[in-house]
Parts: C-alpha cells; structure tokens; sequence
C-alpha cells in the first residue's frame, strides 16, 4: 500500500497555484506576441506538457511515496546525569554577573535541553544536601526546577561538598543487583570553597564505582563581596568585608580521581561548552535492542525520473514564433 511520509498544506498548494498562474501568464503572452505574426505559438504546449510531468515528480518526490515494510534493528542508549549545584551562601557573589548562581542556572538550563536521551536528577546542597528533583526524562519538570533555586532553600552553611556526593552514592547503591548498571555522570557546580573534613573516604568509594565527576568552577580568583539583602556586605569574624574566591583545588582533585575534568565559568573564562562536549562524549549504556518495522521511502524513484526530465527540458529546444 503507497503511503506518504509528508501531507500537503495551504502552503504547498498556494505555491503550485502561484507557479500555474504565472505559467499561464506566459502562455498568453506568447500567444499575443504570435497573434500578429499569424502564428498560435502552439508548440510551447510541448514544454509545458514535460514541465508538468517533472515539476509533478519533484512534488510526489518531496511528499516521500513510502511503499512496503523494512525491518531495521533499533538501539536504545542512555546515561544518568546528577547535577550537584551549589547553594550556599557565597554563590550570591557577584564577581560573575549578575551572580555566579543565576549564571550557573542559565547554562544548566542549556545543558539539560541537548540531552533529551538520557535521564537527569538534581541535588542542591551546602552543608547538607538534599534531592531537589530525581531521575527524569521530563526535562520541563527539571527546568522548572532550576528555576526555582536560590540559596535560601537550603539551611545557611558553609559548603561541604562530601554530603552531595554520598547522596548520590546512596542512590547508587539501592539499585536492585538485577538492574542492568547505566552509565552515570555527575556535574559538580560549585565555587570550590569546601569548609568539610571527611571528603576522602567518600572520594574513594566514588572512585570504585566508576561514575565519572565533572567539576564546574564558577568564579573568579580575584572574588568579590558578599552583598547583604538589606544593603551593606557580609562581615567576618575580625568585622572586615568577607571576600569570596574561586577554590579550584578541591574540585579539579575531585575530577581526576574519577576520570573526570575540571571547568570554569566566568565573564572571562566560558568553558561550559566543553562541559558539554565531555557528557556527550560519555557512551550511555545500551538498554535494549529490538527490531521494528518501518516504512520504506521511494523519493528516489520520482526524483530521478524529474532530474531526466528537466535534462531533457535543457537540451530540447522548441521555436514558438517564425520570423
């Protein structure tokens, strides 16, 4: 049964009576020019005949005729993604404008929307950490999500990045033995201040697991300010201006140590589309193999047939009026 891939609309159809309008234009034009010579002009009929036929083929060719059943083996892929995004108090700084969180979440919405594929939860943390959205495939869900984060939706802390991390763990290790492991990344989006003291042990259970950490600095060296909501900035123990800075260390050792890369974000420094390129390059794990049956396009019949025809068309020359 000849099925077809594509349907016209209004706009196919106003272009092909564009096309006959025009072409008819000419047609009596020719004819008029012709009328006091004596002549009809009635050998353009042969060129209308054959651009007819191909200008017809080249449109059954774009609707994609579909003719049979071709059974082809399909492939379904996917990865876990865990974004762990920073909520602590110093990611309000604003050494990245307008801050290093509403920058971080502009380019986490980026990144969630080219991978359609693969599932992708998100933690937020500061002292503690919590799971602000688990594994989905809804990325509107998830976006809504990332919307929403501020610093004041967890408890006021000093970072620690070990109960992120363990979270994860944790999730990891409730999988039933049965389940078929997935490929699993976490991008760790964080300014790199960790004030916790028990990041090893967990460091090396990480390692064993093979999940692969993706570190995001987001900051500057040269830090910046802490504003207050009421105006002023945010004091130290000693009553001077606390200043909060970029700590690259801790998150560049948490990459390496699990096959990972460390990035940075800044109004200088964009590496976020590397970010991306990495979790792309992440292989997912195959989930299933199955074999479906699918329509098999001809467009290649009519267009070749329309390509011969307008050759022809070229070649064939047809005088309409003798002088």
């Amino acid at each position: 049964m000849l099925n077809w891939a594509y349907s016209i609309t209004w706009k196919e159809g106003l272009a092909v009576g564009i096309f006959f309008a025009l072409y008819l234009g000419f047609i009596l034009r020719t004819r008029r020019l012709a009328a006091p010579l004596g002549q009809q002009g009635w050998r353009l009929s042969l060129k209308l005949v054959l651009r007819m036929l191909y200008f017809g083929l080249l449109g059954m060719a774009l609707l994609g005729p579909a003719y049979g059943l071709t059974r082809r083996p399909v492939r379904t892929t996917g990865k876990d993604v865990w974004l762990l995004v920073d909520l602590s108090r110093s990611m309000d700084a604003p050494d990245i404008a307008p801050t290093r969180l509403q920058k971080a979440k502009a380019e986490l919405a980026t990144l969630v929307s080219r991978f359609q594929a693969d599932r992708i939860g998100l933690i937020v943390f500061a002292a503690e950490a919590y799971v602000q959205c688990p594994l989905t495939y809804d990325q509107s869900a998830l976006q809504l999500f990332l919307s929403t984060l501020q610093t004041n939706l967890v408890p006021a802390g000093t970072t620690d990045l070990t109960p992120p991390l363990e979270l994860v763990m944790s999730r990891l290790e409730k999988l039933p033995p049965t389940a078929t492991p997935r490929a699993t990344a976490l991008v760790l989006v964080s300014d790199g201040e960790d004030f916790g003291e028990n990041l090893e042990p967990t460091l090396r259970v990480l390692a064993r697991s093979g999940v692969r950490l993706f570190a995001l600095g987001v900051g500057t060296l040269d830090g910046a300010r802490l504003p207050r909501a009421k105006g002023g900035y945010v004091r130290d123990a000693r009553g001077r201006d606390a200043v909060t800075r970029l700590a690259p260390t801790p998150l560049q050792r948490l990459a390496e140590q699990t096959g990972g890369r460390y990035f940075e974000l800044s109004d200088r420094r964009d590496e976020f589309p590397l970010l991306v390129n990495a979790l792309n390059r992440l292989e997912g794990q195959t989930e299933q193999v199955r074999t479906v049956s699918v329509a098999d396009n001809r467009y290649r019949y009519p267009l070749a047939l329309a390509l011969l025809l307008m050759a022809l068309d070229i070649l064939l020359t047809v005088r309409v009026i003798k002088l």
